[in-house]
């Protein structure tokens, strides 16, 4: 029986390594994108790390066990938006408090599924929550005949298609799109951008759509997106589907391109469409809002599942009252389908 406890001990301290290595790896993930793939992880890499060092520390092991657990739990309160960690965390944003002086408006926030079967779903849960503005994801050919539906309140509508026809991006308002301005694509439909007018001011809405970090095309995808991230209004708000965890690098260099505040995050949104819902605390929180300038968040909540394998974000803002309002406002103009 003690060779066999030696043994069960020296397996379970070499799986504790193995999961230190990609559990460090992922802090240098600044370095190179196959590093951040493994930040991605962080907290499963951590929690599975403490539960092997938990047992040995009752083994020869012990001194090893001890540091591993408080590498464990430092590795995991660094996925915590609580701490103040700014090089490993983007620049975040707040929630402040509403006022009554202020406009609380909504932004709808969901990756729709190219092949969602319960479309319904989605429409029932605009209609009930009513928002202002919707940033959509994975929009296919049958999302947009879908949102046909709903034209007449939500007149003011950008999609950009993917080349595969699957994975574009849009942006679908009830808010008027600002005249002399143009609706624009960037990143062959990774990224949509429109300027809304919200009650007589004008800001930038974005819609970000990411693929999957290293070995697939995200750090170079965001490479390519540099330039439309910088051209983000002095004040904007853009949400997405990141595929990227925010202590990420990724999401980090997405901030810094674009000059963003990080929404504190909602927890996971991503869960495989196969797992059951009660594992969602197992999943991953990919879907990110940023912000800039006068934009003032004040809460966001993730909704209930609607056929894809991401949750619905529904995101309160306002936005800080303007020093001097310029007179003569341009009128609203819509956006041609």
């Amino acid at each position: 029986m003690g060779l066999n406890r030696h043994k069960a001990a020296t397996a379970t301290f070499v799986a504790m390594f193995a999961l230190s290595v990609p559990l460090v790896a992922g802090f240098f993930g600044a370095l190179h994108p196959a590093l951040d793939s493994f930040s991605h992880f962080r907290v499963h890499l951590a929690v599975l790390m403490a539960l092997c060092a938990l047992p040995l520390l009752a083994t020869t092991f012990r001194l090893q066990a001890a540091a591993a657990l408080l590498f464990a739990v430092a590795a995991f309160s660094t996925t915590s938006n609580a701490l103040p960690l700014p090089r490993l965390w983007p620049v975040q944003a707040g929630f402040e408090a509403t006022s009554d002086k202020q406009a609380v408006y909504r932004l709808l926030q969901m990756n729709l599924r190219y092949n969602n079967p319960t479309p319904e779903k989605v429409l029932s849960l605009i209609g009930r929550t009513n928002p202002d503005v919707i940033t959509i994801e994975e929009v296919s050919e049958m999302w947009e005949d879908k949102f046909s539906l709903i034209s007449s309140i939500y007149r003011y509508r950008i999609f950009c298609p993917f080349p595969n026809g699957v994975f574009g991006v849009g942006i679908v308002s009830r808010r008027p799109f600002s005249a002399g301005t143009e609706q624009r694509c960037f990143g062959r439909g990774a990224m949509a951008i429109a300027t809304v007018d919200f009650g007589g001011i004008d800001i930038d809405v974005a819609a970000l759509h990411l693929g999957w970090p290293w070995p697939f095309e995200q750090s170079r995808q965001i490479g390519e997106l540099s330039d439309p991230l910088a051209s983000l209004a002095e004040t904007a708000i853009m949400a997405g589907d990141c595929n990227a965890v925010p202590w990420s690098a990724a999401v980090r260099r997405v901030a810094e391109m674009g000059e963003l505040r990080l929404m504190p995050s909602v927890g996971p949104t991503w869960l495989h469409r196969k797992l059951p819902e009660t594992l969602r605390f197992a999943g991953l929180p990919i879907d990110q809002v940023f912000s800039k300038g006068a934009v003032l968040l004040h809460s966001a909540v993730t909704l209930e599942n609607t056929g894809s394998d991401h949750l619905p974000i529904l995101v309160e803002f306002s936005l800080r009252p303007q020093e001097e309002k310029p007179t003569g406002e341009p009128e609203t103009a819509t956006v041609s389908l």
